[in-house]
């Protein structure tokens, strides 16, 4: 069961509503306290000062006093006109994640809605009801269209009452769902790309004295170093750590750096993660309740560039990695690289060779590449609404982006890992670590390692589904 309080949702939390369907309850404490925040929206209504986008329109509107018999109309139009999304619809697990992540804004209080709204959303989770939410069409401050698919799945029946319109609206919470799912996806990535490089190292023929332990101490990054670890853990008891087992006094920079490159995106997702913990138990709307002051405040809470920033540097870190992995393929796959280590491609022989497939791999990593390109700095318009809506995120498409670079991260691990084993195995009876041969293994649970030249083409998506199912 997950208990929402408005402010201690974990990413793990996140992953068990979205993924496995876990539970969700409010915090017995959370209905006193929306209703003191929706107390002060109600006192200061009475007042019938100007607040935005309760007693006022929204954007260049914003100078229209909305009037008290209007306000019921006013929310449900607010909503339907901001209906303007478009593309394919979010997996259920991001619906749900987005869902619980709005859920957990409203139990904090600060937008000030009913507990009604919380609980209608919690509601919906537990009973598995589950909003079309279209992807495209924001620019990242307030994932606009995408919220109004989500509040007129969800609340298309219900009665609106000041604020609340607003309030269903002026979030991030699509795109921190997208966000946070990726950046778990691409944890797991990296774990699986540390026992792939290290298979592919022993498939080489590599110098382990990359592995030393004076590398991280004396370039002390927490990334580098806990790769260092992963990497000698992985090849624990592996031929390689022999007198004379390495081919080459330096290999090739792909196989050198390793730890380095694999290193940089840890730090990088370790920032990121940090970053996600803050924005999931932000608030991200404008106005801003505050109980304490009897106060509404106005606010750009809005502008996830924290976020939109992080997903960019996970992106850059990324691209290292997947092209790395790539240009090792091919050193594998080449006799002239690989000699008698490998083989894998025959020279002597009328028959093709079979490095096709570090094309593949070639044509993943560039479309991996083109995806890394930061966007959180795009040029911004100053003639939407008046001008005042004159900046811009683009948040949502980093974290697409980020998800959609994973997914193609997945496909070059895979291929390393296919054309590794396959190096690995041809090199004879030699021990491989720990890691490695587990590795190894489960590969062979997967698919029948094969002969080149007789049994290629190989399926590569059982290898792919290996690749998101190891732990």
């Amino acid at each position: 069961m997950v208990t929402l309080t408005g402010s201690s949702l974990s990413l793990e939390e996140l992953v068990a509503v979205a993924r496995t369907g876990a539970p969700v309850q409010l915090d017995a404490a959370v209905g006193a306290r929306m209703k003191r925040s929706r107390a002060v929206v109600e006192q200061a209504i009475a007042t019938e000062a100007p607040i935005y986008g309760l007693t006022t329109g929204v954007a260049s509107l914003k100078r229209v006093q909305v009037e008290k018999l209007a306000v019921d109309r006013f929310n449900q139009t607010l909503v339907r006109e901001h209906l303007i999304a478009q593309g394919a619809t979010a997996s259920p697990e991001v619906a749900r994640a987005a869902m619980l992540l709005l859920a957990n804004q409203f139990a904090s209080s600060v937008p000030g809605v009913r507990p009604l709204i919380a609980e209608r959303l919690v509601a919906c989770l537990n009973e598995g009801t589950i909003p079309g939410i279209r992807l495209l069409g924001s620019v990242g401050m307030s994932d606009l269209g995408p919220n109004a698919d989500l509040a007129a799945g969800l609340f298309g029946s219900v009665r609106l009452e000041a604020g609340e319109g607003l309030a269903l609206l002026n979030h991030s919470a699509v795109t921190t769902a997208l966000a946070a799912l990726a950046a778990v996806d691409l944890g797991h990535l990296l774990d699986v790309a540390d026992a792939v490089a290290a298979l592919s190292l022993e498939g080489f023929g590599a110098n382990l004295s990359i592995l030393h332990a004076a590398v991280a101490k004396t370039r002390p990054y927490p990334g580098l170093s806990q790769s260092l670890d992963r990497l000698r853990s992985l090849l624990d008891g592996s031929y390689l750590w022999g007198p004379g087992a390495a081919r080459n006094l330096q290999d090739p920079l792909t196989f050198r750096d390793i730890p380095q490159v694999h290193g940089a995106l840890r730090d990088a997702l370790v920032y990121a993660r940090t970053q996600l913990a803050i924005e999931l138990n932000a608030s991200q709307g404008n106005p801003l309740v505050v109980p304490e002051e009897d106060r509404i405040v106005s606010a750009a809470n809005f502008d996830i560039l924290p976020m939109a920033a992080a997903l960019d540097f996970l992106r850059i870190a990324l691209a290292p990695v997947l092209t790395s992995s790539a240009e090792r393929i091919t050193k594998l796959l080449e006799s002239a690289w690989s000699g008698r280590y490998t083989g894998l491609t025959p020279q002597k022989t009328p028959e093709p060779g079979l490095s096709e497939l570090d094309v593949a791999a070639a044509a993943l990593a560039a479309e991996a590449r083109l995806l890394a390109q930061p966007v959180s700095f795009e040029v911004s318009t100053t003639s939407i609404a008046d001008g005042i809506e004159d900046r811009m995120t683009m948040a949502p498409l980093a974290a697409r982006r980020l998800r959609e670079m994973v997914g193609l991260g997945e496909r070059v691990i895979a291929i390393e890992l296919l054309v590794a084993a396959q190096a690995a195995e041809l090199l004879g009876p030699v021990p491989l670590g720990q890691g490695t041969r587990r590795l190894v293994q489960r590969l062979r649970e997967s698919i029948q390692l094969f002969h080149w030249a007789e049994d290629f083409p190989v399926d590569l998506e059982p290898v792919v589904e290996l690749v998101r199912a190891l732990s």
